[in-house]
């Protein structure tokens, strides 16, 4: 069996007076993907980033490798490092080249030489078949070569965990597919551990070994994937999965 690499426990979130997430529960083991899928609004971005300390959650335990979390800044400055996040926004620094954007982590956070981060940065470019572009600022870049370079930018850092928050949403449909397959590679290649928010529903079904179907910062379901897709537990989640179909 997996060793399990993340585990959130009676999860709660709330802004001022209204509650978002209502004692969220899930674990996640290495090599595994997680989809969490539901309709817009029902606490899936702000669940995943819960995660990495980009929102900050009200209740609950978080563990990360064994590890009960305590969540200060300088806790979450280490675990950003393990735990990759890639937007659907991108937010690359634009004054930056693609080099420079890929590179500050490395140098900065983890203290490695310009040589090594250059390394690293070459290497990842190639493989996502950006190689031709690193003195390329982000604005002469198309939206699905800036989603790359971001996806490489938080693979630079090696980190243990990645997580993806609707990637493809800000994407032309022709530049969805290459985003994809970079994923679909991290799972099938390097048996990356990923927690993916996404509306492709093929894609999801696809790649992921379980879901978390969320409404109203409710989990409703934790499902296998083949499960899901086939045979949802609740009346909610078939509504939801007819309603993608178009």
């Amino acid at each position: 069996m997996a060793k399990e690499i993340l585990r959130v426990e009676k999860l709660n979130k709330f802004y001022a007076k209204q509650q978002i997430l209502y004692d969220v529960d899930f674990s996640i083991a290495q090599g595994e993907v997680l989809a969490l899928l539901g309709p817009s609004g029902s606490g899936k971005s702000t669940l995943i980033r819960c995660l990495n300390g980009l929102e900050e959650f009200s209740t609950g335990d978080l563990f990360f490798d064994g590890q009960k979390m305590v969540p200060t800044e300088k806790n979450w400055q280490q675990i950003r490092q393990k735990i990759g996040m890639v937007f659907q926004s991108y937010d690359l620094f634009s004054n930056l080249t693609v080099l420079e954007n890929i590179v500050l982590g490395p140098i900065k956070v983890q203290k490695k030489s310009r040589s090594q981060a250059v390394q690293i940065a070459t290497r990842l470019l190639k493989r996502v078949g950006l190689a031709d572009y690193l003195q390329t600022y982000p604005r002469q870049l198309s939206g699905g070569q800036k989603q790359r370079i971001a996806i490489v930018r938080a693979l630079a850092l090696h980190p243990e965990v990645m997580l993806f928050d609707e990637v493809t949403a800000s994407l032309d449909p022709e530049m969805v597919r290459g985003v994809l397959e970079i994923i679909k590679e991290l799972s099938e290649k390097d048996n990356m551990t990923m927690i993916i928010v996404t509306h492709e529903m093929n894609f999801a079904e696809q790649i992921a070994d379980r879901v978390l179907f969320l409404e109203d910062g409710h989990i409703l379901e934790n499902t296998p994937s083949k499960q899901f897709f086939v045979n949802s537990q609740t009346e909610r989640a078939r509504e939801f999965l007819e309603s993608m179909k178009f």
